[in-house]
């Protein structure tokens, strides 16, 4: 069973205005994977999700089976068969 991807929308541009995709687990160990994994798939995805650094966009919020990784492992959090995985761009504005 594939992991399902839920793409935000300000990021369907990258996935030919795909809302969702699957990704199949084998291979892909934690979100660092996947993420890698998308960019080959999809190029750019992995510049809107890391700063320059490396590190995680303070901005990007991930949940994986609705549990938001900034408490589990961040991007180490692991994942496996029929794991549904979020992608929420902070939104800001007054």
């Amino acid at each position: 069973m594939p992991i399902k991807i839920k793409i935000p929308q300000p990021f369907q541009n990258l996935t030919a205005n795909k809302s969702e995709v699957l990704a199949e687990a084998g291979g892909i160990a934690d979100i660092k994977a996947l993420i890698e994994a998308l960019d080959k798939l999809f190029p750019g995805m992995h510049q809107r999700i890391y700063e320059k650094g490396g590190g995680l966009r303070k901005f990007i919020n991930i949940y994986v089976n609705g549990k938001d990784t900034r408490f589990l492992q961040s991007d180490k959090t692991s994942l496996k068969d029929g794991d549904s995985v979020l992608f929420i761009p902070a939104i800001a504005g007054g």
